[in-house]
């Protein structure tokens, strides 16, 4: 069964990846760097829940960011991590996936993680994206299975048609610093 959006509701229409790293000796100043290399620190950010909308265009990192201002209401699927343990791996993903059917929606994924790389990072991401939406879709999903088996079973099924993944990692330097990497899902409306 489709859903029609009444004209009134808040769905976006757009939606852009970014992200970002940022280290200072204080906390909440690492992450306002990262936001910054993400170029989103100029928003207020709302944090939502992971429901890609029908139909929703995912344009580039530099289109969207034009079409953002200053104190704007910007509502996002944001992973974030820091730590300021010295040589510490820290990573944030955002995975992707999108069905066949441009009527139905999608699913975003959150994941962060200390001693991940950005490949694993961003795998696990993916997967949880592509385990959330094959769940909708009525597809099995094994997770004993390597990504490449489980993802030739979502093609053949022609179901899903494009996975992805946005990922930011950074080593925590040794003086002591914090270090906070994002990764975020931008929506436009």
């Amino acid at each position: 069964m489709l859903l029609v959006p009444r004209k009134n509701l808040l769905v976006p229409k757009k939606m852009f990846f970014t992200k970002g790293v940022g280290t200072h000796k204080a906390e909440l100043r690492s992450f306002e760097l990262a936001l910054r290399d993400a170029g989103i620190e100029k928003c207020n950010l709302v944090h939502v829940s992971s429901i890609l909308p029908p139909e929703c265009k995912v344009v580039s990192r530099n289109e969207g960011l034009k079409e953002l201002y200053p104190g704007m209401i910007t509502y996002a699927v944001m992973s974030r991590c820091n730590g300021n343990e010295p040589h510490r791996l820290i990573a944030a993903s955002i995975g992707c996936a999108v069905p066949a059917d441009p009527q139905a929606y999608g699913y975003l994924s959150e994941h962060h993680a200390f001693g991940q790389s950005e490949k694993v990072a961003g795998d696990l991401a993916e997967d949880l994206a592509v385990e959330m939406l094959a769940s909708t879709l009525g597809l099995e999903f094994d997770e004993d299975k390597s990504w490449d088996e489980n993802k030739a079973i979502y093609q053949l099924s022609d179901k899903i048609i494009r996975t992805s993944n946005t990922t930011q990692s950074a080593v925590v330097g040794p003086d002591g610093n914090y270090s906070t990497v994002v990764a975020a899902a931008v929506f436009l409306f």
